[in-house]
């Protein structure tokens, strides 16, 4: 799996709904961009501004970002490293969340948080308008709560008719919120925590595929906690492949609506996670992954 991937292996495409932009299912997280903790400035900002030029050459047109990376880090590195953007480069950001000097998340979701956010994005980024907006609910750091968040999309559906925003998507959501979501505005797309080890939205997955809307995990290789599995690694060996690029292979398998943004701040780890797209799962190894 050492091959340098093409436009045409990243995973296959995907169009986000209501809009002209179709992708390639294999993005890229910005997270890792920043320092350690997701704070500051990496310790090579060069180095990072390799990788996002690696990851677009190779292909990569669905960057995933959010302006309270850093904080404005991230941001400020893929204005820095991109502008003026690519045709065809999709940035989606998303806000809800912010970075206090105590180095904690905390939420963000007021209308003038939620305001400020959007203006922040847009100067970090430098442009007029943002791509996809994600609410970020922060109901649980890693997992979905319920409560209603029609207030915060209302907000950003006006920034939308405002032309700040294009499209407005969800993050760390639950379905019923996702329903009341979609009864203000348009919804393109639903980022949650999903992987392997973490199935408890494979209901939402089906939901989302069957109304044409993207599915797009976070942690997507467990996040702060790497996925760990002997039967990944037995699977892996045998492919001749690593385990996480079996991990993600399996979620470009488990439906066509899923889209992966993987993060890195390493050549060589962005170079495994874009090669994963060519990477063939039978059904029998599927099963034997799902059934460890």
């Amino acid at each position: 799996m050492n091959k340098t991937p093409t436009n045409a292996t990243l995973g296959g495409s995907f169009t986000f709904p209501g809009t002209p932009w179709t992708i390639h299912r294999i993005g890229y997280g910005a997270m890792q961009l920043a320092g350690p903790g997701v704070w500051g400035p990496p310790k090579n900002p060069e180095g990072a501004a390799d990788v996002l030029r690696a990851a677009v050459a190779a292909g990569v047109n669905h960057i995933d970002t959010s302006d309270f990376y850093g904080p404005h880090i991230t941001n400020q590195i893929i204005q820095k490293t991109l502008h003026p953007y690519p045709a065809g480069l999709v940035i989606v950001t998303k806000l809800g969340a912010r970075r206090p000097a105590d180095k904690s998340w905390q939420p963000a979701t007021s209308p003038q948080e939620l305001t400020q956010g959007v203006h922040d994005n847009l100067r970090n980024l430098k442009l007029d308008a943002l791509d996809i907006v994600n609410y970020r609910s922060m109901g649980s750091i890693h997992g979905p709560a319920e409560g209603s968040i029609a207030e915060q999309v209302t907000v950003l559906a006006n920034l939308k008719r405002q032309g700040l925003i294009r499209h407005i998507g969800l993050s760390n959501v639950t379905a019923t919120q996702v329903a009341e979501a979609q009864a203000i505005t348009e919804i393109v797309c639903v980022q949650n925590n999903y992987n392997l080890a973490n199935r408890q939205d494979d209901a939402l997955i089906d939901l989302m595929a069957s109304q044409g809307i993207p599915y797009v995990p976070f942690f997507p290789l467990g996040g702060f906690t790497p996925l760990q599995s002997s039967t990944l690694s037995a699977v892996a060996t045998r492919l001749g492949a690593t385990p996480m690029q079996v991990a993600l292979a399996w979620l470009l398998h488990r439906s066509p609506n899923i889209l992966l943004i993987p993060g890195t701040s390493s050549l060589a780890h962005l170079r495994e996670n874009l090669a994963a797209g060519q990477l063939v799962l039978s059904q029998q190894v599927i099963a034997e992954l799902e059934n460890r």
